[in-house]
């Protein structure tokens, strides 16, 4: 009456691939919940996860994971390598991410190379940023750009005769405490 059982052997679903693709894996790895340090705990060394880290305490070393927040109150002190990145807190080194967001409560110091780059009003930051198209398998380069040296000794340059200094007339001698004292700011209402 429903169905005859020759046209349920036509009509048989699709078969579902047996490895699954590295999209369905890297969203199977985010869907579960995050790696959490407290706000109590001091951590010393490295934090590696293949899933997500919310770090809400310290960490005195490098973390590697694939995504990561760093709440308000954290303080990092080392390397940070993640897909995503979201700083509320303090970062003292160097960050790789694809995509980075500075939150306005951020702190960082420190070099960020980064595919994506976003800054909220009232972050601090302190250090250079650079685009790559891939900054997590990019190798860090020193910060000396200049060119390699020549192994023997350079050859000396002729020095320019010196040009003789006009006299500079002196300064008038301001007494130590003057130079140290401030007023206080009066304001009128």
């Amino acid at each position: 009456m429903f169905s005859s059982k020759s046209r349920d052997k036509d009509t048989a679903p699709p078969a579902m691939p047996a490895v699954p693709s590295a999209q369905q894996a890297k969203r199977a790895q985010r869907s579960s919940a995050p790696s959490i340090i407290s706000a109590d705990l001091v951590v010393n060394g490295t934090l590696t996860s293949t899933g997500d880290i919310q770090i809400d305490g310290r960490v005195e070393g490098d973390v590697h994971s694939s995504g990561l927040v760093i709440g308000d109150k954290a303080h990092i002190q080392g390397e940070i390598l993640a897909d995503d990145v979201t700083i509320r807190g303090h970062v003292h080194g160097s960050i790789r991410a694809r995509k980075v967001l500075l939150c306005s409560t951020s702190h960082v110091e420190g070099n960020i190379l980064h595919e994506a780059f976003s800054v909220e009003h009232g972050a601090f930051f302190e250090g250079n940023c650079r685009h790559s198209d891939n900054p997590l398998s990019e190798i860090v380069k020193s910060t000396d750009t200049s060119a390699p040296r020549p192994a023997g000794p350079a050859p000396a340059a002729p020095t320019p005769p010196a040009a003789p200094l006009a006299a500079k007339p002196a300064e008038p001698a301001r007494p130590a405490a003057a130079a140290a004292t401030f007023a206080p700011l009066k304001t009128g209402v």
